[in-house]
């Protein structure tokens, strides 16, 4: 099987069968972002305790890039610092620029590495990102206005 093949079964199972899905109880960070360019949205669920992504969620709706995007960072960022999370959200990023990254860091990610080629679909890939990266704003503010 190539590389490319398997790539694209990782991205079509996060897509069929997204994980984390859903909604989280009141309390948690939230935001909701669209793509006005091609329709994708999301809401971005997640609880930060003593500065550690505990738990999160996420619904919307898209294409199988976004969907399975948000399916795979829900995952990558569970356990993780807020630091640790923005770190592999510019890396993330920097990969859907071409940018050379070590993909190793970045695990099923990397399957997602394909869409860099495709301009129009690299904001598909990066919307989940988008979120997290104002919810980590929004707990910073949270964690400096106490």
């Amino acid at each position: 099987m190539q590389l490319d093949e398997l790539y694209r079964q990782v991205i079509m199972d996060h897509y069929q069968h997204p994980r984390n899905q859903g909604e989280l109880e009141d309390g948690a960070l939230s935001v909701d972002l669209r793509n006005p360019s091609c329709g994708d949205e999301i809401t971005l669920q997640m609880v930060v305790q003593d500065d550690v992504v505990t738990d999160v969620r996420f619904k919307g709706s898209g294409c199988s890039i976004s969907m399975a995007s948000a399916s795979m960072m829900s995952e990558a960022i569970q356990g993780k610092t807020v630091e640790e999370a923005i770190v592999l959200a510019e890396k993330f990023r920097a990969m859907m620029r071409g940018e050379s990254v070590d993909t190793e860091e970045l695990g099923d990610l990397e399957a997602l590495q394909g869409v860099s080629k495709f301009p129009a679909r690299i904001k598909c890939a990066t919307l989940a990102w988008q979120a997290l990266e104002r919810a980590s704003r929004n707990v910073d503010a949270s964690n400096h206005s106490s």
